[in-house]
């Protein structure tokens, strides 16, 4: 379950709307009704401002998401697996279940969204000028009367065209995780062959942009102009929010990376431990809650018969069993039969578990040998391997939650 509001699928691809999306979306529709639209329109009655308003701050979210897109689709192509986009108050995030094989495929997946969003302003400013002509404005009163002149469709293509470009931009600056700085770690990873070491660049790299932000958000705060982004505190705090956000991004971008470098070489059998309670699947769940879940502490059960794997049940199982039938109801009843369940070679790859518990939602994995039940493998097995082995190199140790992508606004 994810916060939000799911709008869709696109191309396979499952698409939020963060709740925080209303509060940059109200922002976006009030400035624009009762701050700019106004100035260049102030003929305009307050009702026609709003609703060219709400419909570009509708069309920008869908340039933003359209952005999103262009980087799930172009990565799937390089084997880079998107299944949700999540559409937050900072703007979009393409949730990657696996980091791109290749500094070849992160480039191209980098490079897509801003390219697409710059596209698209130039589009938009295009239609503009094809509707009204060519026009010279060379002094600031002919800019307002050409503003005056624009219907509401011009006005909302004008506005939307120019958006994009500073948001295609924006994401070129080589600051990790914004578009920019995963090209320049796509380049430093090629010339390099190092992608720890092109990740550590563009993670300091971010990170140094974003105190920037912050510097020029404090500044603002106490009067000062800066060039661009002008004056004011309300700005300075956004700036400040920005920074802050970008900051903490790049410094768990990095941290994640080590963490899932410590997975390399350990296979699934390394991990796993054994659980010493497995029951047959005519086990009722008053048997399991007396006799087994508060005296073994075992928080997944296999089930098995005469040796052969058949599937597994959680905490969460057992939970959704009513109580005034557990006498009746059998393990074989409630469990995830084998078959569902995405289980582990002995020999696999530790990181391809954690790979495969983000995929499916889940936090346990059987590992399985010709339909026998080795062990299992948890989320919490391989954190606790991930966090003692980075520990061990000297890195920064962070507790590591569901891989669930790069913020890329």
């Amino acid at each position: 379950m994810y916060r939000g509001v799911r709008l869709g699928r696109i191309h396979d691809i499952e698409v939020i709307a963060d709740w925080s999306l209303l509060i940059i979306f109200l922002l976006v529709a009030v400035s624009l009704a009762t701050g700019l639209f106004p100035r260049w329109h102030p003929d305009w009655r307050p009702a026609m401002s709003w609703i060219t308003a709400l419909t570009a701050a509708v069309l920008f979210f869908a340039s933003v998401l359209a952005h999103e897109l262009s980087h799930a689709l172009v990565g799937r192509r390089d084997g880079v697996m998107v299944r949700r986009i999540t559409l937050f108050v900072f703007g979009g995030m393409a949730h990657m279940e696996n980091e791109p094989p290749s500094w070849g495929a992160e480039l191209r997946m980098a490079i897509a969204g801003p390219l697409l969003s710059i596209a698209i302003g130039v589009a938009c400013l295009l239609l503009v000028s094809a509707s009204v002509g060519p026009v010279e404005v060379r002094t600031e009163d002919e800019a307002v009367r050409y503003l005056a002149t624009l219907g509401a469709g011009a006005t909302i293509l004008l506005w939307l065209g120019w958006v994009n470009l500073i948001l295609g931009v924006f994401n070129l600056v080589p600051g990790f995780p914004l578009d920019g700085g995963r090209v320049l770690r796509a380049i430093v990873w090629g010339v390099t062959g190092d992608h720890r070491r092109a990740t550590q660049i563009a993670s300091k790299l971010g990170q140094a942009f974003a105190w920037l932000l912050i510097a020029f958000g404090i500044a603002m705060v106490l009067g000062a102009t800066v060039p661009f982004f002008g004056r004011g505190a309300i700005g300075g705090l956004w700036l400040i929010l920005i920074g802050w956000f970008l900051n903490n991004a790049a410094l768990m971008s990095y941290r994640h990376l080590l963490l899932l470098d410590s997975l390399n070489n350990v296979t699934a059998r390394r991990l796993m431990h054994l659980v010493p309670v497995r029951l047959d699947p005519a086990t009722s769940v008053l048997t399991v809650m007396d006799r087994y879940l508060m005296s073994s502490g075992q928080q997944v059960f296999p089930v098995e018969r005469a040796g052969r794997f058949l599937g597994m049940v959680t905490l969460k199982d057992l939970a959704r069993a009513e109580r005034a039938h557990w006498d009746t109801t059998t393990l074989e009843e409630i469990m995830t039969p084998a078959q569902r369940l995405p289980a582990l070679a002995p020999q696999q790859q530790a990181s391809d578990a954690l790979e495969a518990m983000s995929r499916h939602g889940v936090e346990y994995l059987p590992v399985v040998e010709s339909d026998h039940l080795l062990g299992v493998l948890s989320r919490e097995d391989l954190m606790k391997w991930m966090t003692l082995r980075v520990g061990e190199s000297g890195e920064h140790s962070s507790t590591l939650t569901r891989p669930s992508g790069v913020p890329r606004r």
